[in-house]
């Protein structure tokens, strides 16, 4: 057997007694937030890439939403484990939630007061767009809705989130997607068939929707759940909160990522992050939006801010087809003051 390692440590005026030293636990959860970050830029094996980029714009005073990435070693863990976690994981991800409800004023699951609800993403070394699984708005349940309903006096965004919520975890984490000889989502066709009986046409936008017909989709898109899968939606943020690491480390594995990673040789043993970070909201009304912007022009290089929003919108919307965006340059127009704030961090960049 490997003899420990022994360290001196003085006792008395005649000498010294030798003692174990204990085994270090490890790290397995990097905070960011409040100018501060216990990763940076060159951590990218450990923290992924996108992970490693929120450490190092917080360490540089970009207003970064504080949070904490989930490291690469618990991905390896998962898998050589059984899909479990190493054991003092859950503690640590404690701390983190608890720093970032600190830096916030929210409390994870509040019933009271304004929640702290959060977004979970993936984050390999990488970049794997759309290869991978995200939750967004999670902690909410029926208690925390209103508690959002009361703190913001805007119930429609409260349930808009809520509906949000049920749609991406029920997919990614609960498995309720399109059966074999179905054309359609499950939750679009829920949404489409609501949209028939309450306006007579389906094709109208989410936005046009108000509180109530959120609230109604809420009700329908748990009883979809319940009877796709036998399992009651669940309530606990700290469930909803496993369930969506483990979603995320699961889809390291998932057909689309194999088959991006085959074919830009990405190796399969470097394993995925998972970044959890507070929500920001781009669905309060027409003065919030959501987009996703460049330094440059990714299509040619050329040194110009490009980019894309769409106004009262969450960060899928974006990416999902559903709405056409508009480019950012109309950001100028619309709201003056945060456009001038994104030439300011394009700059820093």
């Amino acid at each position: 057997m490997p003899k420990k390692k022994k360290v001196a440590r003085k006792v008395s005026r005649r000498g010294f007694q030798a003692v174990a030293r204990k085994p270090k636990t490890p790290r397995y959860v990097y905070k960011f937030g409040e100018g501060k970050a216990d990763g940076n830029g060159s951590m990218k094996p450990l923290l992924g890439g996108k992970g490693a980029n929120l450490a190092e714009m917080t360490r540089i005073s970009l207003p970064v939403p504080p949070g904490f990435t989930i490291t690469t070693e618990v991905c390896t863990y998962f898998y050589a484990h059984k899909r479990s976690y190493p054991p003092s994981l859950q503690a640590q991800i404690e701390k983190g939630i608890a720093n970032m409800e600190r830096i916030m004023g929210t409390k994870f699951g509040d019933t009271e007061k304004m929640p702290l609800l959060v977004a979970v993403r993936s984050g390999a070394r990488d970049s794997m767009p759309g290869m991978m699984d995200t939750i967004l708005n999670l902690g909410l349940n029926d208690e925390t809705v209103k508690a959002l309903v009361r703190a913001t006096n805007n119930e429609r965004f409260a349930w808009d989130c809520y509906r949000r919520f049920i749609q991406m975890y029920g997919d990614v984490v609960m498995g309720v997607q399109k059966r074999e000889g179905e054309d359609h989502e499950p939750f679009e066709s829920v949404i489409e068939h609501f949209k028939d009986e309450r306006y007579g046409r389906h094709d109208i936008d989410d936005s046009k929707l108000n509180a109530a017909d959120y609230q109604e989709l809420v009700a329908r898109f748990k009883k979809l759940v319940k009877d796709r899968t036998g399992q009651a939606f669940p309530n606990d943020p700290w469930e909803q909160l496993k369930g969506a690491a483990g979603a995320v480390f699961g889809s390291w594995m998932n057909d689309r990522a194999i088959v991006y990673r085959r074919k830009y040789n990405i190796p399969e043993e470097w394993g995925t992050a998972v970044n959890v970070q507070a929500m920001v909201y781009g669905n309060t009304g027409a003065n919030s939006g959501s987009g996703v912007a460049f330094t440059r022009n990714p299509a040619n290089g050329e040194d110009e801010f490009y980019g894309e929003f769409l106004i009262d919108a969450q960060g899928e919307d974006v990416v999902a087809g559903v709405r056409t965006p508009q480019p950012v340059i109309e950001l100028k127009k619309l709201m003056p003051k945060c456009y001038a704030e994104l030439l300011k961090v394009r700059a820093i960049l």
